[in-house]
């Protein structure tokens, strides 16, 4: 049994797109997070540990974390190929675009929202958007996902990151394409009708 627990417009967004895309029976439980706006708070019914989302109940056990949950999920459902098969060079790439957004593109981004970007020590650290950005326009010139010709969880990132906020994607009809190839996806539609809880 899954159980997803999740607040509308977050990172738990991604997550419902990815219980659509593999197509297994998933119940949503909706809580209330900190916004950036000040608005909400921590819900004393989410059981992750900062009241963070997603959180995933799995079989009654609690996983954290947007990449684990997409690789988790993905591992579940191998046949819907969302990950390449364990063991190729096809999925050590795609992970390596997840990681890539997990530890370098969303701290980067955070880092500038907060007017940080231009530190030094996490500019040597992390990374910098603009080699980020060369990476994903090298990789979409071959695409036309960041992996080559299979849609992956790394695509799922990026894109759903990109149609909620376009100024986190370079300029461009290419990354404009991107997004729009990645959202219009049937089940993209299904997740954003779950997104917010029912009145």
């Amino acid at each position: 049994m899954l159980t997803l627990v999740h607040s509308p417009q977050s990172r738990s967004t991604r997550i419902l797109w990815m219980l659509e895309e593999v197509g297994l029976p998933y119940d949503v439980r909706y809580v209330s997070i900190s916004r950036q706006d000040g608005s909400g708070g921590p819900d004393p019914h989410n059981p992750h540990p900062a009241k963070k989302v997603p959180v995933l109940i799995h079989d009654g056990r609690p996983i954290i974390e947007t990449s684990a949950i997409l690789i988790h999920l993905a591992d579940m459902e191998p046949e819907k190929g969302l990950l390449p098969a364990i063991g190729t060079a096809a999925r050590g790439e795609a992970l390596a675009w997840v990681a890539t957004y997990a530890a370098t593109f969303e701290p980067i981004m955070l880092a500038q929202f907060a007017g940080v970007g231009d530190n030094a020590m996490l500019k040597r650290g992390i990374g910098t958007a603009e080699t980020v950005y060369e990476m994903m326009q090298a990789a979409l010139a071959k695409g036309p996902y960041l992996a080559g010709a299979q849609f992956t969880i790394a695509d799922m990132a990026f894109a759903d990151a990109g149609s909620w906020f376009r100024a986190m994607l370079p300029p461009g009809e290419m990354f404009d394409a991107f997004i729009q190839r990645c959202v219009e996806r049937p089940a993209r539609a299904r997740a954003m009708a779950k997104d917010a809880a029912p009145s």
